[in-house]
């Protein structure tokens, strides 16, 4: 996507240097484009953690490199268990964010390949390089199909409207900035205003961190994609009053049943859609699917962040960016990271390979191979 004018990604390699992973350290946006180089496997630990990188999709892609830079400072350091260290090394990495099943799954994948080659580091190096690279590839493209098949919903409201604009809301950032390009629930909100459909989003702020105003705001100014921001808490306002005609949203881990965890709020946006008859949709690639579990109220782990994201704010005063305290200093906080919607609040699931009905069937009809 553009910035300026210039095609980035969210994750790329060092053009020159192949031992370091640039990022754009989404803390410093929108007010500053800073590229962050991660050297080390604890750099990138920090960078999940810590927010520099998030999103469901460049999450994994980090989470695969990260397995990378650890296998290169296995040799540099003359690791003799390599295996056990490598293994560490993942463990630590999914701790990060424990809510994202895609960290996990990128994790797993690599170390589903560094097991059959024992100890043999070279190998090891080669091939982690590869599998990061292709999960990086792979996002890219899986996001493009969500447009491909999102786009007919916004094409449909749109014949039906007579060409008037079409009105999304959304929650969070599930944009490019989220993925490693293109996006999840932006795809196919980009794919309809490149094919001229009029199309204006309705930007969820996303507290406590803003993502929604400070990432999904930023990016579509600069693809010129006309949209609104506003308070979290507009959105049932809006749709009573008939100015939203869908919802999309993405995924961070949703379940073979249909039942999606996602940013803070979702679960009230689904709530006020379905009271007023709206479409409620999630965007999302096989990766945030949770094959072993069926209950996400239940069983989704939950993360509870520091309460300093919601108590201070952040901002750009006088050319520097800025923390300030919003809340009393001494007030306990509670930080819930993500709500669940299930899935009868749901009217369909977006994936790369087409749109399903939220349930088991719907699932298993798109992935069959994963049907037990």
């Amino acid at each position: 996507m553009n910035v300026n004018g210039k095609p980035y990604r969210t994750i790329w390699l060092h053009p020159k240097d192949n031992s370091i992973i640039q990022v754009i350290d989404q803390r410093y946006l929108p007010h500053q484009l800073i590229i962050e180089d991660l050297a080390t496997f604890e750099q990138v630990c920090t960078a999940i953690k810590e927010m520099h990188v998030r999103g469901a999709g460049v999450i994994g892609a980090a989470a695969a490199y990260g397995m990378y830079l650890a296998s290169l400072e296995a040799k540099k350091n003359q690791v003799k268990d390599i295996q056990t260290f490598l293994h560490l090394a993942g463990k630590k990495l999914k701790a990060t964010r424990p809510t994202a099943v895609n960290l996990a799954w990128a994790v797993n994948r690599q170390l589903e390949k560094i097991v059959t080659l024992n100890d043999n580091i070279n190998l090891i190096i080669e091939n982690s390089a590869k599998i990061a690279q292709t999960i990086a590839e792979e996002d890219v493209s899986f996001c493009q199909n969500i447009g491909k098949h999102g786009v007919k919903l916004l094409e449909d409201i749109s014949q039906k409207k007579h060409g008037e604009v079409v009105n999304i809301l959304t929650h969070c950032n599930a944009g490019w900035l989220g993925c490693v390009d293109n996006g999840t629930a932006t795809s196919p909100i980009y794919e309809a205003y490149r094919r001229g459909i009029k199309v204006h989003v309705w930007v969820d702020e996303t507290r406590p961190r803003n993502q929604g105003s400070t990432l999904t705001a930023w990016e579509l100014g600069q693809e010129g994609v006309p949209h609104t921001i506003i308070p979290d808490n507009a959105g049932g306002h809006l749709m009573q009053h008939g100015l939203v005609d869908i919802v999309i949203t993405g995924s961070d881990r949703t379940t073979y049943t249909g039942d999606v965890a996602n940013k803070i709020g979702t679960y009230l946006k689904a709530v006020a859609a379905k009271d007023n008859n709206i479409p409620f949709y999630v965007a999302l690639t096989y990766s945030a699917f949770d094959w072993e579990i069926s209950d996400g109220v239940k069983q989704i782990p939950i993360e509870e962040r520091d309460g300093r994201e919601v108590k201070y704010m952040k901002g750009l005063h006088d050319g520097e960016i800025k923390e300030v305290l919003v809340a009393p200093e001494n007030s306990p906080v509670a930080n819930y990271g993500f709500d669940v919607t299930p899935a009868r609040l749901i009217t369909g699931l977006i994936t790369e390979r087409g749109i399903c009905q939220p349930s088991a069937e719907g699932v298993f009809s798109l992935y069959p191979e994963k049907r037990f």
